[in-house]
């Protein structure tokens, strides 16, 4: 018989009950009426105030309220218990949903670009005072938006995303609003197509980051507030810990990171150990699912060490 043992794969992690949560399903359901109703209004004012800002406007709420909808499937979904194939259940669910949300933006973003150019090489007249009334309508439903989702954006990326949508949202309106009352005071009708240029940039500078870091976390890159050599570090210098290789971080979903590690250590490594490191990793990086391989350095060769 051979003179080694196959390596023993110890997971530890902690245990993810998966529930429903009212509070957040009704977060997105109020969140997603309002934002729709007023996108009809802001459509509407904006085709008879000729408004080139409302639409562009309009058209940033309609993605928004496209993003709100993937993003409380994909809650939905992440919440499923695992089964079948799907060992992780539906958690990446929360992660395809910021890229087709990051994708609809850009599409948005387009056709708001496009209006804007027409209206700048031939500006036209914009009823300032409709635009001021309906944008500052915007800032107000926004506002309330985001505020539902200002609790659980502490604990999950996907909800924070919506909330820091709403409020870039709210932003955005109330510049209108500020459009609104400068074609008023100067009389200036190609305000309307610049601000539109503004909100392009405030979208593109808010998209791209939302793309890239969702491409990332579905290309299986450690999630940006983790710093890998952080986690080496503290690894490496946990008591028992001889040498920590083997590393890989990756995101489970926008608000559950994974990590598995090959630990070599000289004793037998029991589960109060793990369970020890395991609580490490939560408390200092918030990694709550770890597979640890326990190995032991004899005659520099590396064996596994029985639990």
């Amino acid at each position: 018989m051979p003179n080694f043992v196959f390596n023993n794969y110890i997971h530890m992690s902690t245990v993810h009950h998966h529930h429903h949560h009212p509070a957040k399903g009704r977060a997105f359901a109020i969140g997603i009426g309002l934002n729709l109703a007023f996108v009809g209004v802001e459509v509407f004012y904006g085709l008879i105030a000729n408004s080139s800002a409302l639409l562009a406007d309009a058209g940033h709420n309609a993605s928004d309220v496209l993003g709100l909808f993937f993003a409380w499937v994909a809650f939905w979904l992440a919440n499923l218990k695992p089964r079948g194939k799907y060992t992780y259940g539906w958690q990446r669910s929360t992660i395809l949903s910021s890229i087709l949300n990051a994708i609809l933006l850009f599409v948005a973003v387009y056709f708001i670009a496009k209006d804007a150019i027409l209206k700048l090489e031939e500006p036209q007249p914009v009823a300032g005072t409709s635009v001021m009334i309906v944008a500052g309508i915007g800032v107000v439903i926004n506002t309330v938006t985001a505020l539902l989702f200002m609790k659980g954006q502490k604990d999950d990326l996907n909800i924070k995303g919506a909330f820091l949508h709403m409020m870039a949202d709210a932003a955005v309106s109330l510049g209108v609003v500020l459009a609104g009352l400068l074609i008023m005071v100067t009389g200036y009708q190609w305000i309307d197509p610049a601000v539109s240029f503004v909100i392009i940039a405030v979208v593109l500078w808010g998209t791209w980051r939302l793309f890239v870091d969702s491409l990332n976390l579905a290309l299986d890159a450690a999630p940006k507030n983790i710093n890998v050599g952080d986690v080496r570090n503290a690894l490496n210098n946990f008591p028992g810990v001889e040498d920590a290789h083997d590393l890989h971080i990756w995101a489970l979903s926008t608000n559950q990171t994974a990590i598995s590690v090959h630990l070599v250590v000289p004793h037998d490594g029991g589960d109060p150990f793990l369970a020890e490191i395991q609580k490490m990793l939560k408390r200092e990086f918030n990694i709550s699912h770890a597979t640890i391989q326990v190995e032991k350095n004899r005659n520099n060769q590396i064996e596994c060490s029985h639990p």
